[in-house]
């Protein structure tokens, strides 16, 4: 009893700590990111998946090439071409979120290396952690100079990554990495022959 009455302040000091741990930290974008890094060093592809919302990913990700292809155009064109392209977005982008899902989950089982996420680089985007009511966002950039800007999202079942831009960069790089795994240079749709002269 008289080891407690002479560090008190010292063992409430570590009852705050272990009850911020154990009921707050769990609940932060900053515990998301960190177990999501857990996950894909595990190689588990699923419990991986569970902290990306597939869906809006996939949606956000249209939306920004959809407004990267109008820019540019007349107001009345870029408008119009918006409207459809974002209706063509939210048409397909239920069946691609799930073939991307499939893709990511496979990816993280086998250990892909274009999945990994450095250690420094995660404890940069916890340290650089923006948060803002419901959404946190958060940027880095990874050892081969590539910029991550991911949005996350309170949801009913916990935060989740909703948003990662640039993502026309990034898969103009998954292209050129998947070209040079395979050793294969893209193949160009053959040129179609001009229209008869009238």
């Amino acid at each position: 009893m008289g080891f407690f009455l002479r560090h008190w302040t010292a063992l409430l000091i570590l009852l705050v700590i272990a009850g911020w741990a154990i009921f707050y930290l769990p609940n932060t974008p900053s515990w998301t990111i960190y177990q999501l890094k857990s996950r894909i060093d595990a190689r588990d592809g699923q419990a991986a998946a569970n902290y990306v919302d597939f869906q809006k990913v996939v949606q956000n990700a249209g939306y920004e090439m959809v407004e990267g292809n109008q820019s540019g155009a007349d107001n009345t064109n870029n408008l119009l071409g918006e409207l459809i392209g974002k209706s063509a977005v939210d048409l397909f982008s239920g069946p691609m979120a799930a073939l991307v899902r499939s893709w990511a989950i496979n990816q993280v089982d086998n250990g892909a290396q274009q999945v990994q996420m450095p250690g420094a680089a995660v404890a940069g985007a916890i340290l650089l952690l923006h948060r803002e009511d419901g959404t946190a966002y958060t940027r880095w950039t990874d050892h081969k100079g590539q910029v991550w800007e991911v949005q996350l999202a309170r949801e009913p079942d916990g935060w989740k990554i909703v948003q990662v831009k640039n993502i026309r960069q990034l898969l103009v790089k998954l292209r050129e990495h998947e070209l040079k795994e395979f050793n294969t240079t893209p193949v160009n749709p053959p040129e179609s022959p001009p229209p008869p002269p009238n």
